[in-house]
């Protein structure tokens, strides 16, 4: 269903998260997540992810961390129950192994030792990844740590000419109405490298955490939302609970 206008989050029943962000994500957006290790990057992409579908949309998502057994796993423990839509295919998972450069989108064993770890060009021509309504990507920060290319043009200080690539791929993507959700842990790149991402993003959203005596605060910052002007500089509070997932908790405006 390309080409329309808003993509609900679903889940109106369970938690406020779609409504808290004005009743979906726009179409033909570039969303990145952005937060630091233990911030809840993956818990929204996996809420997004399932919400997605619970509404009738089709979902790709690559994880760069975990296994399908592993998502699935995760999934249950958050009472996000996907092996239907797994199983009816309007879910695609797909894990990525950055780390060996062995990941889901190799060609195959034909694939040459010194080219075998391009994995934004392998990211590009995984052409049955991009057919969904949405793709999730968590975390990209690690695609583009282990793209050698990547590294080496951001190593020349040449950050923008590094990103210009994937990010002419990625908005010929949404030109066709397709939503491109991205979590970066920002510790973990250069901002130089992460700077260009943050500039296209039509939807820029920042994790939060603070520690409120032994409580740990989480909150989601509306930096930027496309057509939604009225919500920038926002704050939706929400923590990650067992047995229910993401909670929205309050919301405040700066």
């Amino acid at each position: 269903m390309t080409g329309k206008n808003l993509y609900s989050l679903g889940l109106d029943g369970h938690d406020r998260l779609n409504n808290e962000l004005g009743g979906g994500i726009p179409g033909g957006s570039i969303v990145l997540v952005e937060g630091d290790y233990g911030a809840g990057k993956s818990a929204l992409s996996q809420r997004f992810t399932y919400g997605l579908c619970e509404a009738g949309e089709s979902v790709t998502m690559l994880s760069t961390e975990l296994t399908v057994r592993g998502f699935i796993d995760q999934m249950h423990s958050l009472s996000y129950n996907v092996e239907e839509h797994l199983l009816n295919e309007n879910l695609l998972f797909l894990h990525a192994d950055v780390d060996t450069g062995q990941s889901a989108l190799r060609t195959g064993d034909e694939a040459k030792e010194g080219d075998r770890k391009q994995l934004l060009k392998r990211l590009m021509d995984a052409e049955g990844m991009w057919q969904g309504d949405v793709v999730v990507i968590d975390t990209f920060d690690a695609i583009l740590r282990n793209d050698p290319k990547f590294e080496a043009l951001v190593r020349q200080n040449d950050e923008r000419q590094a990103a210009l690539e994937i990010i002419s791929f990625f908005r010929d993507i949404v030109s066709q109405g397709r939503v491109i959700v991205l979590t970066v842990d920002p510790s973990t790149v250069d901002d130089e490298a992460i700077g260009p991402f943050r500039s296209i993003a039509d939807v820029y959203l920042e994790l939060q955490m603070a520690e409120v005596g032994n409580d740990v605060r989480r909150s989601i910052a509306v930096r930027r939302f496309a057509g939604m002007g009225e919500q920038v500089g926002d704050t939706i509070g929400y923590s990650v609970r067992s047995g229910t997932g993401i909670v929205i908790e309050s919301r405040s405006v700066a």
